[in-house]
């Protein structure tokens, strides 16, 4: 269950020595998703880089790609798969890194309910957050069991994906992360199961990103940011245990079943080398998203998503 803060977090202390400033949007409330951030902050590797970071909790989710296009902040967190539709739809962008290197949204249901397959959809309702991009992924789903749109009840429950699940309000739900919807239900007591979208014939995909515009960035301080990152990810894989520890003590609310549940979920996750570029991953999901109707055409990778270590 996802709950939008109240206030922006600030997780940036002001450092002694001068040093460059620069402002990240994170797409939700601080989260086990943005430990490589939080940890780079707290274990003083972005102060290594010369590098003063304030981390912006979003009071809406649509706002951080917007805000960093605008160049109100010099990054911000996005998913793939929205990037490919910004772009396409005129908006300044470009992936210059990556945080999670692989899909978490899934097709989830009840492990106890009626849907044992995907074919058992037909004519049934399913819960999702974001028209078009999570239609287009559902569609292909679908389509591999031989159902199309058509065969099923599409019901927008907002960023109620296991609320509107567990209430039965809805027999599935297109957008519910594996890391987090899974042990929500779990700790309500009603587990659930995931249809893996890269399972069920979708190209695999960067599940969240970095944007920045590509007009306004600057290249060297988000190399620096890049660098601390990687090397905050690199001893959360290599001490998973103390780096939980350390995250979890920097805002008491950290402290709770789901996100330590989600800790384990999601920290194997985490790309091992940020800035590191996957071409043909990014081609693919372009054609992937023109070929289902959602974008006109087909933009070069350059446009979408650079690799700033190459350069």
């Amino acid at each position: 269950m996802r709950i939008l803060p109240f206030a922006f977090v600030l997780l940036a202390a002001i450092p002694a020595l001068a040093q460059d400033e620069m402002t990240v949007m994170l797409d939700w409330y601080v989260n086990p998703d943005h430990a490589p951030i939080v940890l780079a902050q707290e274990l003083g590797y972005f102060a290594d880089e010369g590098l003063a970071v304030r981390v912006v909790a979003p009071s809406d989710p649509a706002d951080p790609p917007k805000m960093a296009a605008a160049g109100r902040a010099d990054l911000a967190i996005d998913y793939q798969y929205q990037l490919h539709m910004a772009v396409a739809n005129g908006l300044p962008l470009i992936r210059v890194g990556t945080l999670i290197g692989t899909p978490l949204n899934c097709l989830a249901v009840l492990d106890d309910g009626p849907v044992g397959s995907v074919a058992d959809l037909k004519g049934r309702r399913i819960g999702y957050s974001v028209a078009g991009v999570e239609e287009a992924l559902l569609q292909k789903v679908l389509g591999n069991a031989g159902l199309t749109l058509d065969d099923v009840e599409l019901v927008n429950v907002n960023w109620s994906l296991s609320p509107a699940l567990l209430a039965g309000q809805v027999d599935a739900v297109i957008g519910a992360f594996r890391n987090f919807e899974l042990n929500q239900m779990r700790i309500e007591g009603r587990p659930g199961r995931c249809f893996y979208l890269e399972e069920e014939g979708l190209p695999p995909y960067d599940e969240l990103i970095y944007v920045a515009n590509p007009d306004l960035m600057d290249r060297d301080k988000l190399r620096r940011f890049l660098a601390a990152t990687e090397r905050a990810t690199h001893y959360i894989v290599n001490h998973p245990d103390a780096a939980w520890e350390a995250f979890s003590a920097t805002a008491p609310e950290l402290r709770d079943d789901l996100n330590a549940m989600a800790w384990g979920d999601t920290w194997p996750r985490f790309s091992l080398s940020p800035a590191g570029l996957d071409a043909g991953r990014y081609a693919r999901f372009e054609s992937f998203l023109a070929e289902a109707g959602l974008i006109e055409g087909t933009r070069p990778v350059a446009r979408i998503a650079v690799d700033l270590g190459a350069q």
